[in-house]
């Protein structure tokens, strides 16, 4: 018996959790097929055409957009956003992709098409206004300043990002480690080696015996967003983050036990929360012919970091208690520090005091933190009010 055999896992939600169907979304008005993605339009009450648009793009995963799915995560949360969005008069036109985790310099043409296709089928002159959850900020920031690299008049007055990690998003090492150990279950690694997730994490590991690193195809994204400018400089630059700005630890402790598996296959794996300094032990992950030990250095802790959260070793522990029995001691830790978020600093100074630094230090024209350290891109109502405050009248 070779550790080719052990058990399989479920593929999905390594990353991100599957969510639950709730009440489906009301038909689009219209559906464009675009290059590469689709769109759907929901035109605002009274409107008989696109006349006020406001174009949001989706964000990171495996396979095609789910765009019902994204409807649901800006409607159904604690503040109805498309409603009221629509309610003040502007059209949405959400961006999905044929593959989500395809590069974002693919997807990126996608969104070009549908900002000049919103731009041709728009009746009178409202500007636009661009922008995404999570990785879709960065693909709309790529997208609208390689038009104005070009010449190209994207006839937009406003970009949003809501929680895009703007300077790298974070998956904890042991979690990427553990997906390539999972052989069984090929899409796992293939999710963490994607072109997308290549371009995103701050720090990758392509194999189980891999170095944390900058991975190649980040430094070349870095590049070409530099090559066009790296910012749009047309529109009003407004970002949201959901992670809080006073620098302080979210409750994870650094060095702990995150989960261990008890028994089954890989019994004796164990996941522990990054901590900063020499070779600081981050999992020790086994199956019944095979053993790694991971150690770190030089990386900080971010996992305690404020901002926007995922399930990250909860989701993991979720799909191993089919191999066995799981002890869980930590679910969520940070995905977008919101240093990141709001492009203030960088993810070895993750605890950085947003509000001492000064707002001036940011790329973007304005931003909003939130209270409490949220579920990366969830839309309070606070976020949601702030960003229709902001939008063009």
């Amino acid at each position: 018996m070779s550790d080719t055999q052990q058990p399989p896992v479920e593929p999905l939600g390594l990353l991100f959790p599957s969510p639950g169907r709730l009440e489906p979304a009301p038909a689009p008005n219209e559906v464009w097929r675009l290059p590469g993605g689709i769109a759907w339009i929901h035109l605002a009450k009274g409107h008989r055409g696109l006349t006020r648009p406001v174009l949001l793009s989706d964000g990171f995963e495996t396979g095609p957009s789910d765009l019902e799915e994204l409807w649901q995560g800006l409607e159904r949360g604690d503040h109805p956003f498309i409603t009221e969005l629509r309610r003040r008069g502007h059209d949405l036109v959400l961006v999905g992709y044929d593959e989500r985790s395809a590069s974002l310099l693919d997807n990126a043409r996608t969104v070009r098409e549908a900002v000049l296709r919103t731009i041709a089928q728009r009746s009178g002159s409202e500007p636009l206004v661009v922008g995404g959850l999570s990785m879709g900020g960065l693909i709309t920031r790529y997208a609208l300043a390689k038009l104005e690299h070009e010449g190209i008049d994207h006839q937009t007055a406003t970009y949003l990002s809501i929680d895009t990690p703007h300077r790298g998003a974070w998956v904890p090492i042991g979690i990427q480690k553990l997906a390539h150990l999972l052989t069984a279950t090929p899409a796992l690694s293939a999710q963490i080696n994607s072109p997308a997730a290549r371009e995103l994490l701050w720090r990758h590991v392509a194999t189980v015996d891999a170095e944390p690193a900058e991975d190649a195809r980040r430094t070349e994204f870095l590049t070409a967003l530099r090559q066009v400018g790296d910012w749009p400089r047309v529109p009003r630059l407004l970002g949201v983050a959901n992670g809080r700005g006073d620098g302080a630890r979210s409750g994870v402790s650094p060095g702990t036990e995150a989960l261990r598996v008890t028994g089954g296959w890989f019994a004796g794996t164990t996941l522990y929360t990054q901590a900063e300094g020499d070779k600081q032990l981050v999992a020790q992950l086994k199956g019944r012919l095979t053993e790694h030990e991971s150690r770190t250095t030089g990386l900080s802790a971010l996992d305690g970091a404020p901002g926007g959260t995922l399930e990250s070793y909860g989701l993991a522990a979720d799909r191993l208690k089919a191999t066995g029995p799981i002890e869980v001691s930590v679910r969520k830790v940070c995905f977008v520090p919101t240093v990141s978020a709001v492009s203030i600093g960088e993810l070895d100074d993750p605890y950085a005091n947003v509000g001492a630094l000064g707002a001036e230090r940011s790329d973007l024209d304005e931003f909003l933190v939130a209270d409490t350290d949220e579920p990366h891109t969830h839309m309070s109502e606070a976020a949601g009010t702030w960003i229709l405050d902001r939008l063009p009248n």
